[in-house]
């Protein structure tokens, strides 16, 4: 999967205006929070956020920035998914967990070997479970819990 189709698919999940007082991450947009978007040099209002700057950020922040284009097309979507919704960090770490190499949650060169040799069906399916396990465990999965689970499942249709 290339990332002009992963964000068209990430848009079911990440629509909208969005300011829920039960969200962690306050006032988003096309699933950018109003802080990301700060960091990113957006100044407005989070309602006239664009869909275009939306694309740029999850373009730099989410897929760039773990060399997406790189790793086996199985495990593009997965990590990309994982980074936007709990952080590039944590993804970096479920895959590392599913590796079996340090998790550190930092994209390098031993980490990329790593996928480069390993069975990608296998590393897909760890990844998810791990995903899984971690939103279960949120206080906020009572809240947003169905979305989440909905969302993951929807990974495995790809």
């Amino acid at each position: 999967m290339n990332f002009d189709k992963a964000f068209h698919f990430l848009l079911q999940f990440e629509g909208g205006y969005v300011d829920d007082k039960n969200d962690p991450g306050g006032k988003t947009k096309y699933g950018i929070t109003e802080a990301v978007a700060r960091a990113n040099g957006y100044k407005g209002e989070m309602i006239n956020f664009t869909i275009e700057e939306a694309k740029k950020i999850y373009r730099k922040n989410y897929w760039d920035s773990v060399e997406l284009d790189t790793l086996p097309s199985i495990l593009r979507y997965p990590l990309f998914d994982a980074a936007v919704n709990s952080g590039v960090s944590q993804s970096i770490k479920w895959l590392q967990r599913s590796l079996k190499v340090k998790a550190d949650g930092v994209w390098g060169p031993a980490t990329k070997d790593a996928v480069l040799k390993s069975d990608s069906n296998k590393v897909f399916r760890e990844i998810i479970n791990q995903r899984l396990n971690f939103l279960t465990d949120l206080k906020t999965f009572s809240s947003f819990g169905k979305g989440w689970v909905k969302r993951v499942s929807k990974i495995l249709t790809l």
